[in-house]
């Protein structure tokens, strides 16, 4: 039988709903019952929705989850609704957290056991009886019922009664907005390994971890690790008897139970009350200078840790042009400047950090090629910033960006060199260029001409044809990740200084780097065989 979906949509007003009775066979056959997951809210029973209410009077059946012991907290939750004449079906899981002798492991003996749950509720709604699925929270949730839907809602008529999350009463019960404007929510699970939720702790806005209890020490650990467990709120038992809220730095590990949550507020700062003003050494303490890789372009190049250093930074310091990327938080002070001022640029970072701010020095790239790391490291090895913590966060260089879209040109030995001689004389360039192409190594060349520098390309297109074929593939990497990204693959022989400008990125094949055709010859792509010929 196809499924039967309910909808708002599809009803005239909320007296003339389905009520839960059988259906009539269009075929004539004995109706079938209709399956229902009824979401029963976070705990407390007056936060069960009116149309929850209504299905479980109404129901022939009531079935809900349980552990060995028996004991059914969605049971109890729903308690006060149900009859004397209802037909309760309990469905006891053969474990929890314990292990098993199932020749399928702990998987195995789950999917037994959903197996056999969903067919005893297939019996009651093939004999025309209405079965009521009870769930904590949301049905569709981190829900038991997600298991029953799965295995019978394609076969029954179905509707599910959507309840409130304990994400919803966490936050309420705390008092503190989740999330506000384009902040964004993250919802995990705290099975997952420590290295992975540190990774995406580090880059939300905010967040709730479920599933505490015996993961609570790693959930601990990886709020830390990512920088936020200062944050971090604890939620226990929400709205419901012996509930416990807090944070979370101070909750004691053996005392936490499996119905809690860790949450991550908002950032926004609120207009009243919140934390006390921090004193001046506290101030200090938290004072630190992150230098941080923003890669070629835009959001998607970020690395998680990238990205929550960047949410957490009080002030962003940097080239305007790279400051313009991060969004825009609010509370947060944004410091752009013209991209020749690198010491002084480092030297302001350092004294915000000094006085206890949070600074994120924002750099194009990888910050420790050509960019902005090697600038603060400079000033910050200076006596009056000794004690100003410094941190440097790689992220995606062009040379990465622009190989990888061209397909493996960096796959063997390459040298990466700047042709700009702002900072070292042209003869030293010449030298390093000579020394590398004699070596046969790929060269990935960064700053290659600007308005100002116009003939660098030419005369390294001559001091490269001295040791490389005409023939050698060069990869013209044009705002790579941006909205103008442009990548071509020319021979050397015919490389043309005038199509390069400083937001170009050149790769010079070395001997071995070949070109091939795919697709019908539609796409080419350049590649560095990992071995080199003997001799």
């Amino acid at each position: 039988m196809p499924i039967e979906q309910s909808s708002p949509n599809e009803r005239n007003s909320p007296t003339e709903q389905d009520s839960p009775t059988e259906q009539e066979s269009p075929t004539g056959q004995r109706p079938t019952g209709r399956l229902y997951g009824v979401g029963l809210g976070p705990g407390d029973p007056s936060l069960m929705t009116v149309r929850a209410v209504e299905v479980i009077a109404a129901a022939d059946v009531v079935a809900y989850h349980s552990a060995r012991h028996g004991r059914s907290i969605a049971r109890s939750i729903a308690a006060a609704h149900l009859r004397a004449d209802h037909i309760e079906e309990a469905l006891v899981y053969p474990v929890t957290t314990e292990s098993t002798d199932h020749p399928g492991g702990y998987r195995g003996a789950l999917d037994d056991f959903y197996e056999e749950a969903a067919a005893r509720l297939a019996a009651h709604l093939d004999a025309g009886r209405t079965v009521a699925v009870l769930a904590e929270g949301d049905p569709l949730f981190y829900g038991s019922y997600q298991h029953m839907h799965k295995r019978l809602a394609h076969r029954y008529p179905t509707e599910v009664i959507p309840g409130v999350t304990s994400v919803s009463a966490a936050a309420a019960r705390l008092g503190e907005p989740l999330v506000e404007a384009e902040e964004v929510l993250t919802i995990l699970p705290g099975t997952l390994p420590e290295e992975e939720l540190a990774a995406r702790l580090a880059a939300t806005d905010s967040a709730v971890v479920m599933k505490l209890g015996r993961t609570f020490g790693k959930v601990r650990g990886a709020l830390e690790r990512a920088g936020r467990l200062d944050e971090a709120r604890y939620v226990e038992r929400a709205t419901m008897k012996g509930e416990r809220t807090g944070s979370l730095a101070e909750v004691d590990p053996e005392s936490v139970p499996y119905f809690s949550v860790a949450v991550l507020p908002s950032r926004v700062a609120p207009l009243t009350g919140g934390p006390a003003p921090r004193s001046a050494e506290e101030s200090r303490e938290r004072g630190e200078v992150v230098v941080v890789g923003t890669g070629p372009a835009g959001p998607l190049w970020l690395t998680p840790e990238t990205r929550g250093a960047l949410a957490a930074a009080d002030d962003l310091v940097g080239y305007t042009t790279y400051v313009d990327r991060v969004p825009h938080r609010p509370g947060q002070r944004r410091h752009g400047s013209d991209n020749r001022v690198e010491s002084e640029r480092a030297e302001f970072a350092l004294e915000l950090a000094k006085r206890g701010r949070r600074v994120a020095v924002v750099s194009g790239g990888d910050p420790g090629v050509f960019a902005m790391a090697t600038a603060v490291l400079e000033v910050a090895s200076q006596d009056q910033f000794a004690d100003v913590p410094v941190r440097v966060l790689p992220g995606v260089t062009a040379a990465n960006a622009a190989a990888a879209r061209a397909g493996a040109p960096l796959g063997h030995d390459y040298a990466t060199i700047s042709l700009s001689d702002r900072l070292k004389p042209w003869e030293v360039i010449a030298e390093r260029l000579a020394a590398a192409a004699a070596a046969d190594l790929v060269l990935a060349l960064y700053n290659p001409g600007s308005r100002s520098r116009t003939w660098q390309v030419g005369k390294a297109r001559e001091l490269l044809l001295a040791h490389r074929t005409p023939d050698t593939p060069v990869v013209l990497g044009r705002d790579v990740g941006g909205p103008e990204e442009s990548v071509r693959i020319v021979r050397l022989g015919d490389l043309d200084p005038a199509e390069v400008d400083m937001r170009t990125l050149l790769i010079v094949g070395s001997s071995q780097t070949r070109v091939t055709r795919r697709r019908g010859g539609e796409d080419q792509i350049v590649w560095t065989p990992r071995r080199y010929p003997e001799g």
